[in-house]
This record gives structure tokens, sequence and C-alpha cells, in this order.
């Protein structure tokens, strides 16, 4: 019987499909790395680069804030010289937004009210969420990326920052 309830026990402890509570995601989280799966051809790609760099912060209150940028964006000579095309090629490879979110243990609701897309202003952003040891993978519903419209599912993994 003892040796029952301890495999159970382990089969839950195990089970990174088990709800996981508010608390796990409040903080500070770094993105490791972004992938997406574009729906119609099956292709993966790294959505932002091989090494994007991201931030994702919850906070206790109910707020949140997001922040990703591509590897090798470019560097314009200076702010006073920066050229329209500079400006466009800094604006598409980037992604920012805030609001309010809700965490039901399986999935995260980003209820958007500020955003560098004007689009998804006013919008709520689904991440079904699982949580593998320090990190977070977040996958998206099937949607319409936002650099090229296409049907995808982009996979990010966050880092608890310590």
């Amino acid at each position: 019987m003892l040796r029952i309830a301890a495999l159970l026990l382990a089969g839950v402890i195990a089970n990174p499909a088990l709800a996981l509570d508010k608390e796990d995601i409040i903080g500070t989280w770094r993105l490791v790395s972004s992938t997406r799966k574009i729906i119609d051809t099956g292709e993966e790609i790294n959505t932002y680069g091989e090494r994007p760099t991201g931030w994702i912060n919850y906070d206790r209150s109910g707020r949140m804030m997001a922040l990703i940028v591509n590897e090798g964006r470019p560097r314009p000579e200076s702010i006073e010289k920066m050229t329209d095309a500079e400006r466009i090629r800094l604006f598409k490879s980037v992604l920012a937004y805030s609001g309010t979110y809700s965490f039901d243990g399986k999935s995260v609701d980003h209820k958007i009210d500020t955003s560098w897309n004007e689009v998804w202003t006013g919008t709520t952003q689904i991440r079904d969420v699982e949580r593998q040891g320090d990190r977070l993978i977040y996958k998206t519903r099937p949607a319409p990326f936002s650099g090229d419209g296409r049907m995808s599912v982009v996979t990010l993994i966050w880092q608890k920052v310590q």
C-alpha cells in the first residue's frame, strides 16, 4: 500500500501538465528561445533569430509587460541621422506590449492595453503554459504571425531570473 502511494505521488510530481499556481509565474523571466511552426507547411523556424533577447514580467497586482527583440538588430549611426528605412527595420524587429493578465494554472491570458502593434491593443493573447524546472514553456494558439500574417504556433521558453 505504501509503495502504491509513493508511485502515485511520484507520478503527480513528475507530471508537467498539472496546473501551476499564480505565484509560479510572478517575477521576471528571460527569453531562452522562440520557435515558430507554420501551420500550412509544418516548417519550424527560429521566430526572432537563434539568440533573441526578451523579457516578460508578471507582478502580484495583475500587470504584465513583455519585450522581445530579434537577434542582430541593425544599429543606426545616431538618432539624429536615423533614416525612415532604419526606423522601419527596427520596428519590424521588436515585439512589446503590456496589460493585465489572468492565470488559471494552465494558460495565461494577456489582456493588452498598450502595444507596439495597435492591432493587438485591446485584444487578449492566450498562452498555454507548462513548467519544466525553472523554465516556463509557452505555446500560442494558432494565429496569424505578426511578422508575415501566416498562421503559426509559437513556442517560447522563458528562464526565471533569480
